[in-house]
């Protein structure tokens, strides 16, 4: 099997080695992760400028390649360019810091398994609660046996995964939830502080919500001790309310003569000039 690893923190990152080490015991690996951190990027692509792909080397022994764009760029590269053939596996992570309820729209290690459900892979998103001395190996290892049954139990299709560990669930025998992603709001809060130089800014704290759901979700289940594995879908429409809308009609049989009237009406575009040479605006400064 040829496993495709990646992530948000960087190719550097501590929880993307821990996962390296862990994953080899499953098969082939294929790491391609961002040269720097990207996290909150959701699922940016890089289209407008290159992507520069550096080798990334363990001793004399080539490791993997850190890519100067988002985690979606490295999985689109991955799959395309860089990997051997086609992989059967895609991880993401391991995050510091959970990715669970509406996170999930942020995060960058969410984003590259979501791209490499695209291609119609079956990706998991693997994150770990933020803690200043993270224990990545242990989490390494959890992780890396719950994949192993994911894989076991052979879903009928490609399928994507989201799964996040609490610290407490490092501590003993944790429970693994089955559960959907809480859509309660994080807390969209601002701290104003200001910079030697006077000038006001402004820092998003981002309070995980307290879980408001009558059921169990992600975010209850965390707070348990629970690990949370949720299945996830990126087809974001509502089918429910596309049933109901299919009977309205739309009437645009008058916008091409509100545009004639407008146009009619409307005054001329002002020219434009060039601009004057830099030369002609900048003083020489020998002159002064």
């Amino acid at each position: 099997m040829l496993i495709l690893l990646t992530n948000d923190d960087g190719v550097y990152a501590p929880g993307l080695a821990a996962l390296e080490r862990q994953l080899r015991r499953l098969g082939e690996l294929c790491v391609v992760a961002p040269a720097t951190e990207q996290s909150g990027v959701g699922h940016s692509i890089t289209y407008l400028t290159p992507l520069i792909v550096k080798e990334v080397y363990h001793g004399e022994q080539h490791w993997g390649w850190a890519v100067e764009g988002s985690p979606a760029d490295c999985v689109k590269l991955g799959i395309t360019e860089l990997c051997p053939r086609r992989p059967d596996l895609i991880v993401s992570g391991i995050n510091g810091g959970l990715n669970a309820g509406i996170n999930v729209l942020y995060s960058g290690t969410v984003a590259a398994a979501i791209e490499g459900a695209f291609f119609g892979i079956t990706s998991v998103a693997v994150s770990l609660e933020y803690d200043e001395h993270a224990r990545f190996d242990r989490a390494a290892r959890l992780a890396c046996n719950i994949i192993r049954q994911i894989l076991e139990k052979g879903a009928p299709e490609p399928q994507l995964y989201n799964l996040n560990i609490p610290t407490a669930a490092l501590e003993s025998t944790p429970k693994v939830s089955i559960v959907p992603m809480d859509v309660t709001s994080y807390g969209d809060r601002f701290q104003k502080r200001t910079d030697p130089r006077g000038r006001d800014y402004y820092w998003l704290t981002g309070e995980v919500p307290v879980a408001t759901e009558a059921h169990e979700t992600d975010l209850s289940a965390l707070a348990k001790g629970h690990v949370t594995l949720t299945p996830l879908d990126y087809n974001m429409t509502r089918k429910s309310v596309l049933a109901e809308m299919q009977p309205w009609k739309f009437r645009l049989d008058d916008v091409q003569s509100e545009d004639d009237s407008q146009q009619r009406s409307s005054p001329p575009a002002p020219a434009v000039r060039t601009a004057r040479k830099m030369q002609q605006v900048i003083p020489d400064r020998r002159d002064q």
